[in-house]
């Protein structure tokens, strides 16, 4: 056995460890402008302009859920009225299963190009797809190119759906406070729940208005077109609102960095730098634990969300014979008390924890989903009413601190295009074919129990999967600065940064001396951490990351600004 040369060991001790007798620098210090200071005015177009396009986006998926029966009878005609129920469904299902290639595709292109522009591309398929749902040629026009069609045109809103969510909530989180980003991200999702509640009222008002007017089959001749047509003025104004919205700060911020490092001469950051921007496959290689993490409570969050909102309509009409009028009539309050108490959960979540609202979400659906349904089975009115109450519990604690938690496991260069991925390919897998698994395994075991079980199960996940998940209550996103509601606020966050467990200005793109950035990177002790070789010969970026230990590269020369909005 041959000596190893001790020269070459001591080098690759020196490598791996910072130079003995070097004293761990101090942190850089946080300045006063480089604190975000969140305005009032620009916080609140730029999240009613992502919230109005988010209503809009899920207002489709609400009229569709209540009309699967209907549909199923317009565009499948098999013989077997349960199968074209599974087929009708299965067009839902067929929306969710392309917007993992929605999300590879728009979410790195939000990291790229902005989020706000792949915001405005999404709103505009969105509303052209569901406009042209509504002038489609049936099954007795065309046969079984119909269903074709229809399926197509699925499809399509699936793949603007896939970068929609993901970049709306990358948005809000970049465009919210620190302490208030529970808050204000949930905002997002009473967008989306709203638009499901819309989605239910344009389905019952059309019924009862045609029903009553042009007599009983007019809904089934045409009058099912009018709440998809009218996509057509909805959309109209939530283009209007995404045209208005301005670009996060946090994207700017890392825009800069990258055009700054490239006018000084500095190298590209590696690909395992969180500054650096990544493909698909770059974000699962350096970002697969926040990758599960996060598919594991998307799929908690959404088994539990499209049963009460696209499955329940379905289900109280085959296994209760409610048509889509009741069945509106059944869920819209329950909608409409789920919109007004995720906001108070998402607060709750600033005050509490993410992770706290998240094992209460768990803990709820495992107690409450089994007495839920016994409820619904006693097949009164007011039975399902309280049972659609009880089911919201659950449901508003899994998403209202979602739009704020998610987001934060992903760092800025990478952020919509992970986001991009974790959610779709979870909501997809399993939040989208909740309609059709649920109803395929009652009708495969008689037990019309099944969805409770199915959703309970993932709940279980997401409740394991949020123990290994990072607090992100109060803290920056990582990969950005502080963001603050006021100038004092800046100031004083600024005066007591030493004392404050929350922040760590290691992490933060904030420019220092070379010979400083020379000693952090040796002192973090991660190959490719810490920060960047100096950028032209005066300045080099920071490091970047959530953790001490994190692989990050910060903002090169200029990247220091006054970052207000």
């Amino acid at each position: 056995m041959s000596t190893p040369d001790p020269s070459t060991a001591a080098a690759a001790a020196s490598a791996r460890r910072p130079r003995r007798g070097r004293r761990t620098p101090r942190p850089p210090r946080l300045e006063v402008d480089d604190v975000l200071v969140v305005r009032g005015r620009g916080m609140r177009t730029a999240i009613g302009g992502t919230v109005v396009g988010n209503v809009m986006e899920w207002f489709d998926f609400g009229v569709y859920g209540y009309m699967a029966l209907m549909l199923s009878q317009l565009f499948f005609q098999t013989g077997d009225e349960g199968l074209d129920l599974i087929l009708s469904l299965l067009a839902f299902a067929v929306s969710f299963l392309v917007r993992p290639l929605g999300g590879l595709v728009l979410g790195p292109l939000g990291d790229k190009l902005g989020r706000q522009k792949v915001l405005f591309f999404t709103m505009a398929m969105m509303a052209i797809a569901t406009a042209l749902i509504g002038v489609l040629p049936t099954y007795a026009d065309i046969g079984v190119w119909a269903a074709f069609l229809l399926y197509a045109l699925k499809m399509i809103q699936g793949f603007s759906t896939g970068g929609e969510y993901a970049g709306a909530t990358t948005y809000v989180s970049e465009f919210s406070p620190d302490s208030k980003r529970g808050f204000y991200s949930s905002l997002l999702d009473v967008g989306s729940y709203f638009g499901f509640a819309m989605g239910a009222g344009a389905v019952a008002l059309t019924h009862l208005v045609t029903s009553n007017v042009w007599g009983p089959d007019a809904m089934l001749d045409w009058g099912w077109r009018v709440p998809f047509l009218l996509a057509i003025p909805l959309g109209a104004v939530a283009i209007w609102f995404r045209a208005r919205i301005p670009e996060t700060p946090a994207f700017e911020a890392t825009e800069a960095e990258q055009q700054a490092e490239q006018a000084g001469g500095a190298a590209e950051h590696a690909e395992g730098s969180l500054h650096a921007r990544k493909g698909a496959a770059g974000i699962v290689r350096h970002h697969w634990r926040e990758l599960l993490i996060a598919i594991a409570i998307v799929a908690g969050t959404n088994t539990a969300g499209y049963a009460l909102t696209s499955y329940m309509p379905t289900y109280l009409g085959s296994q209760f014979g409610y048509d889509e009028m009741a069945s509106a009539a059944a869920t819209i309050p329950a909608l409409l008390v789920l919109c007004v108490m995720i906001p108070f959960v998402g607060k709750g979540s600033d005050m509490f924890g993410r992770r706290a609202m998240y094992f209460a979400a768990a803990g709820s659906a495992l107690v409450l989903l089994l007495p839920a349904f016994w409820l619904m089975h006693q097949s009164s009115f007011v039975a399902i009413q309280l049972a659609m109450f009880i089911v919201a519990i659950p449901v508003a604690l899994f998403i209202g601190p979602s739009a704020s938690a998610l987001p934060a496991l992903f760092p800025t260069a990478a952020r919509y295009g992970a986001m991009g991925i974790a959610y779709n390919v979870s909501v997809s897998l399993f939040g989208g074919t909740t309609p059709l698994i649920s109803q395929t395994l009652i009708e495969l075991t008689g037990n019309s129990y099944m969805p409770a079980l199915w959703i309970m199960a993932f709940a279980a996940l997401a409740g394991i999967a949020v123990i290994f998940m990072r607090e992100s209550a109060n803290r920056p996103l990582l990969g950005s600065f502080p963001a603050v509601e006021s100038e004092e606020e800046a100031r004083e966050l600024v005066a007591t940064q030493e004392q404050n467990p929350l922040l760590n200005t290691s992490e933060m793109p904030i420019v220092v001396p070379g010979q400083l950035a020379r000693e952090v990177e040796d002192a973090l002790d991660v190959p490719g951490a810490g920060l960047p070789p100096e950028v032209g010969s005066a300045n080099a970026g920071s490091a970047d990351g959530e953790d001490p230990d994190t692989e990050g590269a910060g903002a090169g020369e200029g990247a220091r600004r006054t970052p207000t909005a």
